[in-house]
C-alpha cells in the first residue's frame, strides 16, 4: 500500500515536471525576459516556490505550470480544481489561489528587499494540449480563461500582457539588480524525505541495483559489480546507490554503514571504494565519518 502511494505521487511529480519541460520550447520564442524555474524563496517561518518566473522591463509574470490529462473543472464556488478520467473523479487544491498567493508573496518579498516595485501577473498554465478545461458553470467564466490557458496560447496571452504594460519600469541594471537578489535568496529544499512518507529506514531495500535489469543487489568481486540476475558487469555502480543514501537517509557515512548499505563482503572492500571517492572526512580512524554534498 505504502509502495503504491509513493508510486503515484512520484508519478504526479514527474508529471509537474514533464509539464515544466514542455513549456520550455515556448519560452524560447521570448527575448528581454529573465527567465527563473522552480525558485524557492523564504516568507517569514516558511517559503513558497515559483515554477516559473518571467521578468520584463514592464511586469513580472508567474507561472503555474499543470501538466494533468482529462478533463479539468474549475470548481468557483467551493475553489477547488476537480479532475474527471474514464477511471475517476479526483479533487485538488485550486492552482488559481495558489499562484494569486503566490503573487502577494513575491510583492511582500520584493518590498521586504527594498526593490522596485513593478506589476505582477499570474498565469495557471496546463501543459498537456489535449486537457479539456472548464467550470462550474458549464462554460468559461469570463475571468477563468483570463488566469487559465493551454502552453500553446502562452506567447499570445504575453504579448497581450506586453501590451497592457507598455511603459517600461525597469532599466536592465535594475533587471539585473532583481534577478541576482531572487537567485541569492533561492534556498534549496533538503526534506527529510523517510520522515514525509513515514517510512523507516530499515524498510528500504539496500545493495547496488543493476544499471541495466534493475534487479539488485549487486555482488562486489575483483574491484567490479556483476548482475546475478543479467550477468552485466559495472565498475561504478555503486554510485547510483550512495547517491539515493545520502538523499534519504545522511549526507555522512562510516566504514560499516557503507559497507552494510551496498552488501560488501568486507570493511577492505569498503574503505577502497571510499578512498576512491577522495571524500573529506573527520574524527577519527573508528569513529571516522565521510561527507558526501548533494551537488557530488
Amino acid at each position: 500500500m505504502k509502495r503504491r502511494e509513493i508510486e503515484e505521487q512520484l508519478a504526479r511529480r514527474m508529471a509537474g515536471y514533464r509539464g515544466e519541460q514542455s513549456l520550455d520550447y515556448y519560452l524560447g520564442f521570448l527575448t528581454n525576459y529573465f527567465i527563473l524555474h522552480d525558485l524557492r524563496l523564504p516568507d517569514r517561518d516558511h517559503h513558497f516556490q515559483l515554477d516559473t518566473l518571467l521578468i520584463s522591463p514592464f511586469f513580472i509574470l508567474i507561472l503555474e505550470v499543470k501538466n494533468i490529462s482529462g478533463t479539468l473543472i474549475f470548481d468557483d464556488h467551493f475553489k477547488q480544481l476537480i479532475r474527471v478520467t474514464p477511471e475517476k473523479e479526483e479533487g485538488f487544491p485550486d492552482p488559481i489561489l495558489q499562484v494569486e498567493r503566490h503573487r502577494d508573496q513575491l510583492s511582500g518579498w520584493l518590498s521586504g528587499q527594498k526593490l522596485e516595485k513593478v506589476p505582477i501577473e499570474t498565469l495557471v498554465v496546463i501543459s498537456y494540449p489535449n486537457t479539456v478545461i472548464k467550470n462550474t458553470l458549464l462554460n468559461l467564466a469570463p475571468h477563468l480563461s483570463e488566469k487559465v490557458i493551454h502552453s500553446g496560447n502562452l506567447l499570445t496571452k504575453i504579448k497581450a500582457l506586453e501590451t497592457l504594460h507598455s511603459k517600461p519600469l525597469l532599466t536592465p541594471q535594475q533587471l539585473k539588480k532583481i534577478s541576482r537578489k531572487l537567485l541569492m535568496s533561492h534556498t534549496i529544499s533538503n526534506p527529510d524525505v523517510l520522515q514525509q512518507l513515514q517510512i523507516q529506514s530499515h524498510e528500504i531495500l539496500t545493495g547496488v541495483q543493476c544499471p541495466e535489469c534493475s534487479s539488485l543487489p549487486l555482488i562486489r568481486l575483483h574491484a567490479k559489480w556483476i548482475c546475478p540476475s543479467c550477468g552485466s558487469l559495472s565498475r561504478d555502480a555503486h554510485f547510483s546507490a550512495l547517491n539515493d543514501y545520502k538523499l534519504l537517509i545522511n549526507l555522512t557515512i562510516s566504514n560499516r554503514e557503507l559497507k552494510d548499505f551496498l552488501h560488501l563482503s568486507s570493511m577492505y572492500a569498503s574503505s577502497r571504494i571510499l578512498h576512491s571517492m577522495n571524500l573529506p572526512y573527520s574524527g577519527s580512524y573508528k569513529n571516522r565519518r565521510y561527507m558526501m554534498s548533494l551537488d557530488d
